[in-house]
């Protein structure tokens, strides 16, 4: 992974684990230990609409996040965590970074809470649908690391796959509303991360947030100018290789 402004070349991973990633991975790591234990925790601690708004179970927008349903699920976020987190939480500090992280994450749990009462006559099962997991805070820091370094590239492994870092949200999107498992994934969680995300960082003035349809379609510009000038360079290539055949070929005939 590499970004305009840094050496040219390939890395997995940060080059620094801050202590703040560290503890939060932890932290969830030992929640998860808990949840095999005492499956209660799982019970009580998920975000449950209708025992939020009715019951007064409100501790569940924050207790939600770090609760996961099974080894996969909570090793992909904190994968997510130390390969993005890392960078933003060298770049903002402990302090910033933690408060971010848990803002998006409340946030996110609020809106799970609250987005089924306004679908009840479309989805009335959403009042008793069980959330867990740190999804929602997962996608405010992916919201924070494309609005800091929006240039920077990003190479997937699978699908092997190169883009601007600014593009990392959407790809996210379009990845989990494709895939086989996708009914059991909270988009709404999702999203909700990024709402509240970029509402805070516009409101701090943070990260270039200023996400405008204008900004959009400047990058969108820029995109189909660099991919004009790879077609341009490559029909020069190809003729410069055409030329070489050419001499090659009065040489030996």
């Amino acid at each position: 992974m590499y970004g305009r402004g840094q050496q040219p070349g390939m890395r997995i991973g940060p080059p620094i684990t801050p202590p703040v990633i560290k503890q939060i991975m932890i932290a969830n790591a030992l929640v998860f230990l808990a949840q095999q234990v005492a499956p209660e925790t799982t019970l009580y601690g998920s975000i449950i609409p209708m025992a939020f708004w009715q019951f007064g179970y409100l501790w569940q927008p924050f207790s939600y996040m770090w609760l996961h349903a099974d080894f996969w699920h909570i090793a992909m976020n904190m994968f997510m965590l130390w390969m993005f987190g890392s960078q933003l939480a060298l770049a903002w500090g402990p302090k910033r970074f933690l408060r971010f992280y848990l803002i998006c994450g409340v946030g996110a749990g609020l809106i799970i809470a609250s987005y089924p009462y306004l679908m009840m006559g479309v989805h009335p099962e959403g009042l008793t649908a069980r959330t867990l997991g740190a999804s929602g805070a997962i996608y405010g820091v992916l919201l924070g690391y494309s609005l800091t370094w929006p240039d920077r590239t990003i190479m997937l492994i699978f699908p092997p796959v190169a883009f601007r870092a600014i593009w990392l949200i959407p790809g996210l999107f379009v990845m989990s509303m494709m895939s086989q498992g996708g009914q059991n994934i909270s988009h709404i969680g999702h999203l909700g991360g990024v709402i509240v995300g970029w509402i805070y960082l516009r409101r701090k003035g943070h990260a270039n947030a200023i996400f405008s349809l204008a900004q959009l379609k400047s990058r969108w510009k820029r995109h189909q100018m660099r991919k004009k000038l790879r077609a341009v360079r490559y029909q020069e290539f190809e003729a410069q290789r055409r030329d070489k055949d050419q001499d090659n070929d009065r040489k030996y005939h």
